[in-house]
């Protein structure tokens, strides 16, 4: 009776074989190192053979290693071909209403369409995860980005998540305010400034739940809720009307009128992840986990610095990853 191939031991063995490197192949996998060497050796077991040459210092496919490559690339495809949903554009939502050079989502999309043009990617914009996740669960979206741990149970359990990158955590202040002259803003600093944390916006509820949070957690006060500004413009008119530092991350556009400070003692930082409907993976989400990989691979997103603050959310969706 033959033996069982599972389709995730070749598709340890082409992420090797393309990179030659299994920290690289993990990362793209999405999966720990040790896992992925676990697997490439029960595949040559399985084969009888050995595909890789691996040194302290380098690794080389072997002569059936080469044979192997087109074969299981072959199988793959046609496993993906059997199992994507039908084809069509995949609709992601950009969770901001302005571009930014560093925005993660940004940068995924960006890198994402870079690599492969014919994949359709097209952009939406919902507000938040909050609304994102509702699109979602509607089969009106594909793929929408946020803090996974602001939303209700009864959704999580209703969609998957894959970690993106932990996001440094900054006030968006206006030019005026009497902490935007520090570079770096001391959690303890904003002791008597109430911060808006978006309280008045149901489509981003997710992030008022994170910014409660963190609040609460050192003592200081959510600003009362208002109702949102919508793009640059308004939110710096918004910023300069009512003079209240607003919660954000680093890496957004400067906006007229305001400077972005980032949080610390200790520093905050909170888990964006890339939310879909669960189910096979369509070739478009899968590029933009791949190219999520590289950057974080490549950048250290996931790594965690010393002397960072997380969501106990955060810290529950970490440990409870299985890869």
């Amino acid at each position: 009776m033959p033996a069982d191939l599972h389709p995730r031991l070749l598709r340890g063995f082409v992420a090797t074989a393309e990179t030659l490197h299994f920290g690289q192949a993990a990362a793209r996998l999405h999966v720990a190192q040790q896992a992925l060497s676990r697997d490439i050796r029960a595949l040559e077991k399985l084969l009888g053979r050995e595909l890789f040459a691996r040194t302290t210092r380098s690794v080389a496919l072997t002569a059936a290693g080469e044979l192997l490559l087109p074969q299981a690339r072959r199988l793959l495809a046609l496993q993906q071909e059997i199992l994507a949903p039908p084809t069509g554009p995949v609709l992601v939502d950009l969770n901001s209403a302005v571009s930014g050079a560093d925005l993660t989502v940004d940068r995924m999309l960006a890198a994402a369409r870079a690599a492969d043009p014919q994949v359709a990617l097209l952009a939406r914009y919902h507000g938040g995860l909050a609304a994102g996740a509702r699109e979602l669960l509607a089969e009106r979206l594909d793929v929408s980005f946020g803090w996974f741990g602001g939303l209700p149970a009864e959704q999580r359990a209703r969609l998957a998540w894959h970690p993106v990158r932990l996001e440094r955590v900054a006030l968006l202040l206006p030019e005026a305010h009497p902490l935007a002259g520090h570079q770096v803003i001391r959690l303890a600093a904003l002791a008597g400034h109430p911060v808006d944390v978006c309280a008045g916006n149901p489509a981003t509820t997710e992030w008022t739940a994170f910014g409660e949070r963190l609040l609460a957690a050192h003592g200081l006060t959510a600003a009362e809720p208002l109702a949102p500004p919508v793009g640059a413009a308004e939110t710096a008119h918004y910023l300069t009307r009512h003079g209240r530092p607003m919660l954000t991350t680093t890496g957004g556009p400067q906006l007229p009128g305001a400077v972005t400070r980032p949080l610390a003692d200790p520093a905050p930082l909170t888990l964006v992840s890339l939310v879909r409907r669960p189910g096979p993976i369509a070739p478009g989400i899968r590029l933009l986990l791949d190219q999520a990989a590289e950057l974080g691979s490549a950048e250290g997103w996931l790594e965690r610095p010393p002397g960072c603050w997380l969501a106990p959310e955060d810290e529950a969706l970490l440990s409870a990853r299985t890869d």
